[in-house]
């Protein structure tokens, strides 16, 4: 069995190490090349037209593993979310017509979450014992959550850097050296040192930076290439980035909270109540309620990512418009269309307008 795995934000290196925890070799488990123009390409070409992006990304990430001699591929499924739960099998559909002739492993993203990752991980691993399994799983979850957390620290450091792009240097070697590390402790020792460089990066302690938060559909939020490193981009213009959404939170409490009745996102939906009272599936009902939760918390305003022809994130998008609090909301639609430029552009123009309102809040 070879293994090819999508490209998910850094979620390919915990699943390096569960894999190799488990035995498998470079040729058994296969990393496409990161997300590129090449891959968008392959996935416009091959998807259908109205196909949102992570449709097209995820499926141009599979061609290139099939590529590199991927016969079984690994994509989520789920019911009641939104077109993810289709994902696997028009992929499949469509790489059958591509003459790859692979299976899928898929994982339920929707209900009995950690028993069918536990289950491929079992399928891949060609029958290892559960300790070893489980093992496995915790050193990988490992490296995930030690990875979010030094981004926490690099979206605070970014903002207020005196040498531009050092935070994001000290991140790249971090990623790097967390992906190399084989054992727990040696991830946290990593951990621990990367924050400390961070925190010893010559830092502007006379600005007070403009916070921004960042809410929308999961995919483009946390894959860099789909949302054309805005949070690199905020950084350069002196933004702290605000994001509640991170893969390690989505293990945290969809594979162990929620089952004992935790529910994280309990705040943001009561926020949302007044404007929006169910789940319109995706990230949609968490969008809204995020306005209010980071305008509670004086964000100075918020940066709205979807995937173009996302329903979830049009419905969220247009009761943004219509809330009551006074937040300004900038509305990026991700698709092979956009530009960097055009983007930066809109970037620049939204931030001026922050600081507007905030020197006209301080004359007051």
């Amino acid at each position: 069995m070879r293994v090819g795995v999508p490209h998910f934000g850094n979620v390919h290196i915990p699943v390096r190490a569960m894999g190799q925890r488990l035995g498998a070799t470079d040729k058994e488990l296969i990393i496409p090349p990161p997300t590129s123009h090449r891959t968008l390409n392959l996935g416009v070409k091959y998807s259908p037209q109205e196909a949102c992006l992570p449709f097209k990304l995820t499926l141009g990430n599979l061609i290139e593993a099939c590529e590199l001699g991927a016969d079984t591929l690994l994509q989520a499924r789920g019911t009641g979310i939104c077109r993810l739960g289709y994902y696997a099998k028009d992929q499949e559909q469509i790489l059958h017509d591509l003459d790859y002739h692979v299976h899928f492993l898929t994982i339920d993203v929707s209900r009995h979450k950690l028993a069918s990752i536990l289950h491929v991980l079992k399928s891949m691993s060609s029958g290892a014992p559960w300790p070893k399994i489980i093992s496995s799983f915790r050193f990988g979850m490992g490296k995930l959550f030690a990875l979010d957390k030094i981004e926490k620290v690099v979206q605070k450091v970014r903002a207020v850097e005196l040498e531009k792009g050092k935070a994001n240097q000290i991140y790249r070697q971090a990623i790097g050296a967390i992906d190399d590390a084989r054992k727990g402790k040696e991830v946290k020792h990593l951990t621990k040192g990367f924050i400390e460089r961070l925190n010893r990066v010559p830092q502007n302690a006379t600005v007070a930076p403009i916070k921004v938060g960042i809410v929308g559909e999961i995919y483009v939020v946390l894959e860099p290439f789909a949302n054309m490193d805005i949070e690199v981009e905020l950084g350069k213009l002196g933004v702290e980035v605000r994001r509640t959404m991170s893969i390690s939170r989505w293990v945290k409490y969809s594979l162990f909270l929620n089952p004992l009745g935790i529910d994280e996102w309990k705040e943001v939906h009561e926020a949302a109540m007044p404007y929006l009272k169910r789940d319109v599936g995706g990230d949609g009902w968490e969008s809204v309620g995020e306005k209010v939760v980071h305008a509670r918390e004086h964000c100075d305003g918020l940066i709205h990512l979807a995937p173009f022809t996302c329903m979830p994130e049009i419905v969220a998008q247009n009761i943004m418009r219509a809330t009551k609090e006074d937040i300004p909301v900038l509305t990026v639609l991700c698709d092979e269309q956009m530009a960097k430029p055009g983007m930066i552009t809109r970037l620049e123009a939204f931030v001026d307008l922050l600081k507007f309102r905030r020197k006209r809040k301080g004359e007051r």
